[in-house]
């Protein structure tokens, strides 16, 4: 085999391999959803409870123009510092609830899980009052806020899946379609290797590492970048016949071959 097909089928064993990890994420969230929660039990939880912490900080008085609701509203208003006390006490009181809470909403059936979504979007109002003196309502509240985590992270792990996806198959067809230059083309094939490595490591060893990529606002920007820049570098091999990609080899290897010059003994 020549050294050109030999590099050809290389690419395209990547490209082919890629696709199949990448479809196999974002069909594992539709086949079997429950797999995101199974997979993500630790980090789910750490979500739900940071959501929870930020809505309780940021609760007030009840709402409404009856004499109790104005009653309540002034009282909490004279009352800040033990206000600020009864809020420690329901944040304590909620991973109280968490524990018993989550394993009980993963035994729920998909019609149990879209009445609780319904009691959120029906607005239901939340006061400081309401949580302390209904446990029931707390527990609907941790519910809910699970819930809508796990939708998020279904969705982020949906984009990022098909996101590669699409990346390791332009790879693929450029290959077939431009093997006139497969030597720029190890240049986008390298960078998505590397980033598949990565995921791959990170999901056997550190799980929730990967799902701050995935589901995190600046990680998961800079891997957006990393994919858009393999992106261009590809349409710069189909329509732009390399020549940026090209001139990227030549320097890199150029700086390499200056390096080992310059540690090489004369």
């Amino acid at each position: 085999m020549k050294k050109a097909d030999a590099r050809q089928w290389t690419l395209r064993l990547a490209g082919v391999t890629g696709m199949a990890l990448f479809a196999s994420f974002f069909v594992l969230t539709y086949h079997r959803p429950e797999w995101v929660e199974n997979f993500a039990a630790d980090y789910l939880e750490a979500q739900v409870a940071g959501k929870v912490d930020d809505t309780i900080d940021a609760l007030g008085p009840p709402h409404g123009d009856d004499a109790l609701s104005r009653y309540a509203a002034q009282l909490y208003r004279q009352n800040e510092d033990q206000l600020s006390s009864l809020r420690q006490q329901l944040k304590a009181e909620a991973r109280r609830q968490l524990e018993i809470c989550i394993p009980q909403i993963r035994a729920l059936s998909t019609e149990q899980r879209e009445m609780i979504a319904q009691w959120v979007d029906a607005g239901a109002t939340l006061s400081i009052g309401s949580l302390t003196l209904d446990n029931s309502r707390l527990f609907a509240f941790i519910q809910s806020g699970y819930l809508a985590v796990v939708a998020d992270l279904q969705r982020d792990i949906r984009v990022f899946a098909a996101s590669n996806f699409a990346a390791f198959l332009m790879l693929v067809l450029v290959s077939l379609l431009k093997s006139e230059h497969t030597r720029a083309l190890f240049v986008p094939g390298v960078l998505l290797a590397v980033s598949t490595l990565l995921c791959a490591w990170l999901y056997v060893f550190e799980q929730n590492w990967l799902l701050i990529i995935i589901h995190g606002d600046y990680l998961g920007f800079a891997y957006a970048a990393w994919l858009g820049g393999v992106f261009l570098l590809l349409c710069d091999v189909w329509l732009n016949r390399a020549r940026i990609t090209l001139r990227i080899v030549e320097s890199t290897a150029s700086a390499a071959g200056s390096i080992l010059s310059s540690l090489t003994p004369s």
